[in-house]
């Protein structure tokens, strides 16, 4: 099974969209599967629910700081190039996609009760969310 279809294998068993994605590639860079589920826990839904950046896009930001990032302070060369595939993964994922915040994506608002009754009824969580998964998996895998 390939990254891909791991994280999408994940977010059909329940995890949110941000854990599905780091969960998948988080081993890659020594991170363990139960690390990766707990760290990306807190930003599904659009960061806590809120429907702001969705939880493949953040997930996707976690993995792509797990290989290119930095953890001495002082290389500011080492930070420009992080933040450049941040931003190549964002022009990438908004051209398939159309934005990369949770409300926008799935028209519908996650930090309202209605919102979630709205997702749960029209079936986004089924039909748009493995999509966000797959494409931000398929973005990273061109960018790693």
């Amino acid at each position: 099974m390939n990254d891909i279809d791991r994280a999408a294998s994940y977010f059909r068993k329940g995890f949110s969209c941000s854990q599905s994605v780091l969960s998948a590639y988080g081993p890659k860079f020594g991170l363990s599967r139960a690390m990766a589920l707990k760290v990306a826990g807190a930003f599904g839904g659009g960061m806590g629910r809120m429907g702001g950046t969705c939880g493949a896009v953040t997930g996707s930001f976690m993995v792509i700081g797990l290989k290119y990032g930095e953890a001495r302070v002082g290389k500011l060369e080492e930070k420009e190039k992080v933040y450049g595939y941040v931003r190549e993964f964002v022009k990438r994922f908004t051209s398939s996609n159309g934005s990369i915040i949770c409300k926008e994506l799935l028209k519908c608002d996650l930090s309202t009760l209605e919102g979630v009754q709205t997702a749960i009824e029209k079936g986004l969580f089924v039909t748009m969310c493995p999509r966000f998964v797959q494409d931000a998996s398929r973005i990273l895998d061109q960018l790693l």
